[in-house]
């Protein structure tokens, strides 16, 4: 745990000190002329029904908060797969990496590859949304079904923002602590209303930076805000053919950038209901489910209800 009494715990920069809630493993991606290690967990059942979840994490979470998810889907037989992307979680931070949607799911699929497996349900949620999608575009074949969970990038941020450079993502970093972290949570995730099983979702990543390296976390944090910016996913959704689930909150306004604009526009950013509509008319087929009173992770707010949609498209 990254509180020990009332106190922040600093944690590593590859959360080296904050245990997982399942076994942890590794493998090594070379890229870019550099040695990565891959974090990932690969929960099995104890009775399989031949199928297998793959969990894609969001930008500013990582693997651990999927705990819940892979136990319940377990108990109905999936084999659950949860990469860290390299620059989260455990993985590796890297001094650079030219980071982009291709090469996290090419990491995705390496780690895929690495266990033989060839098919599996994908389940991406916030920026994982917008992992998930540019790795069904990639690799359809291996893919049986896809499910989106608030995903971020759902409209193109370029039309309404003012272009940051990477420095000034990486001096806004920075700056980060529990207070802020907390207040962007509190505001952007959770709609204003605080519960104390949401403490660990800004716990982890205040503790990290305690960590002396942590200008390193800084730093991938803002290459791959750049990332997010510049390759929006929302103009291949038509593109999509394997059946696809499509989950908002209904009081999700998360949005990158709606500190750089003018709260005209700020009001005009984010609205998932309306994007979610949007979006499902792009896609063939797509079911979407606006979940009431949620905000943006509805698999920590409302576990049961979250968890029966996608059971139900399943």
């Amino acid at each position: 745990m990254p509180l020990r009494g009332d106190t922040l715990v600093p944690l590593g920069i590859c959360l080296e000190n904050y245990a997982y809630p399942y076994p942890v493993h590794y493998i090594t991606i070379d890229c870019q002329q550099q040695h990565l290690k891959m974090a990932y967990m690969d929960v099995r059942p104890d009775r399989p029904n031949g199928h297998t979840f793959v969990l894609l994490h969001g930008k500013n979470f990582n693997g651990a908060y999927w705990g819940r998810t892979a136990r319940e889907l377990c108990e109905k037989g999936y084999r659950v797969i949860i990469p860290d992307q390299i620059g989260f979680g455990k993985s590796t931070k890297p001094v650079h990496l030219q980071y982009t949607f291709q090469l996290l799911a090419q990491n995705t699929r390496a780690v895929l590859d690495s266990l033989g497996v060839s098919k599996v349900i994908v389940l991406g949620h916030s920026m994982g949304g917008m992992v998930a999608t540019r790795f069904v575009l990639m690799y359809p074949e291996l893919v049986e079904k896809l499910v989106l969970e608030d995903p971020i990038g759902l409209e193109d941020w370029k039309l309404k923002v003012p272009y940051q450079p990477v420095d000034s993502w990486y001096r806004n970093e920075l700056k980060q602590n529990f207070a802020s972290l907390k207040k962007y949570e509190l505001e952007n995730y959770f709609h204003g209303v605080w519960r104390s099983d949401y403490d660990e979702l800004v716990n982890i990543p205040a503790g990290v930076t305690l960590s002396p390296e942590y200008d390193r976390v800084a730093w991938n944090s803002a290459l791959t805000y750049e990332m997010i910016f510049t390759q929006p996913v929302c103009y291949e959704f038509d593109k999509i053919r394997v059946p696809t689930l499509l989950v908002v909150g209904e009081l999700d306004r998360t949005a990158l950038g709606k500190n750089f604009v003018p709260e005209s526009v700020r009001q005009t950013m984010g609205n998932y209901p309306e994007l979610g509509r949007e979006t499902a008319a792009k896609i063939p087929g797509c079911r979407l489910v606006i979940l009431p009173g949620l905000g943006h992770v509805p698999h920590v707010e409302a576990f049961e209800t979250f968890f029966k949609t996608v059971v139900d498209f399943i």
